[in-house]
């Protein structure tokens, strides 16, 4: 048997190119169940570590099994749950890059680690020690609008079941200006957060999952950002963005506009400190953490009605502020729904916006799962037809 460890000679230096259609719409569509005697998620990770195969990266993974890890030494439970986490020695991989030398990628991505911390920490600061010196209501008002812009429109709208998923079609100057509303939210340009989460979805809770809570809470909701894997710097699954000039552009002005121009003309032309803090470190600190505890939360709190293999949960108050995106459990059982919350009750601002513009014309081929599909994904994980256009 080869061992992981192996490089396959003539494909050194070929990181393959997925099919982005394939990691979008069907990664997580037909989940496995953890099988008998499967391995913990430890286990899995001592397995992988230092793996230079480079099919690793589009093959899904088989799930670890919760079992397993809550036996592992060292491992405890995350308070109030049934999910058993252990921190891991981090990077995983060991892979080149299709666009330059391992050397070379660690050295961009601890250059981006440090650039993730010292934003984040530094926003924060400002939230928590500068805005409430400048506390308005008309203030407060301007953040949540603010927060609106970035989180909904940019993230969820545009970032998450647009782009990532093609949940649906809308016009190429909606999907551009909700991209760049997205970039502003501070977490990372369209190609960099598209790359990560369908990574996410092909291989969920599993060592190659960007922030699994098998290895903490902190971890999972932020803690992964300051240790990305080297070996996935060059996103090689998103050429469907990669091939489009706006996005390539944007991942070059994306730093620049958001720590240099835009707090330049926010403080000049939107009321000074107080305009900056409230305007841009207030809601991006909110748009954070409403993301992060999807990644966080949302694995580990909440109800699994849908089978996914996976520890996603439907969690009602994650889903209350991430504008829908918190019944995460139904979107692991149908990813390339445009609605998450499948039930009446469960309230999906996002799903709300997108059936608007639909009824407007300015979104097109919406996809929702068949209710057959729904009682299907509920008992068993066997390859239905999971999605159908909403008329």
């Amino acid at each position: 048997m080869q061992d992981w460890r192996e490089s396959r000679g003539s494909r050194q230096n070929q990181l393959p190119r997925p099919n982005h259609q394939l990691l979008s719409s069907m990664a997580g569509n037909w989940e496995r169940k953890v099988k008998a005697g499967a391995p913990s998620y430890s286990e899995q990770f001592r397995i992988l570590k230092g793996c230079k195969d480079y099919d690793i990266l589009s093959t899904p993974y088989a799930k670890p099994s919760p079992e397993a890890q809550a036996k592992e030494p060292g491992a405890r439970a995350i308070p109030f749950s049934d999910v058993y986490a252990k921190s891991e020695d981090r990077p995983l991989l060991n892979l080149e890059t299709t666009t330059m030398s391992k050397d070379t990628a660690r050295i961009v991505n601890y250059v981006y680690c440090f650039m993730r911390f010292a934003i984040i920490a530094g926003m924060h600061v400002a939230t928590f020690f500068v805005a409430p010196k400048y506390f308005s209501w008309g203030n407060l008002g301007m953040a949540m609008c603010v927060y609106c812009a970035t989180g909904m429109l940019g993230i969820t709208f545009c970032y998450h079941r647009m782009l990532t998923h093609r949940s649906f079609k809308c016009p190429k100057w909606l999907e551009y200006t909700c991209a760049f509303l997205g970039a502003n939210s501070g977490q990372g340009e369209p190609i960099e957060w598209v790359s990560t989460h369908r990574y996410h979805h092909l291989h969920c809770d599993t060592p190659l999952d960007p922030h699994s809570p098998y290895e903490g809470f902190w971890w999972s909701h932020m803690g992964w950002l300051f240790k990305t894997e080297a070996s996935l710097i060059d996103y090689a699954n998103v050429q469907d963005l990669k091939d489009q000039f706006f996005y390539k552009f944007l991942e070059i002005a994306f730093l620049p506009w958001l720590l240099a121009l835009r707090p330049y003309l926010t403080y000049t032309y939107c009321g000074g400190w107080a305009g900056l803090v409230w305007s841009y470190a207030v809601p991006m600190v909110i748009t954070w953490h409403s993301t992060f505890l999807v990644n966080s939360a949302a694995h580990v709190y909440g109800r699994r009605p849908y089978e996914t293999g996976d520890l996603s949960t439907n969690c009602w108050w994650v889903a209350a502020v991430s504008w829908g995106e918190g019944w995460h459990n139904s979107h692991h059982a149908f990813p390339q729904s445009a609605r998450h919350g499948l039930e009446w009750w469960e309230i999906d601002l996002t799903w709300y916006l997108i059936c608007g513009l639909k009824a407007t014309g300015l979104a097109w081929d919406v996809h929702v799962p068949s209710e057959k599909a729904k009682a299907l994904k509920a008992r068993q994980a066997q390859p239905v037809k999971l999605t159908a256009k909403f008329e």
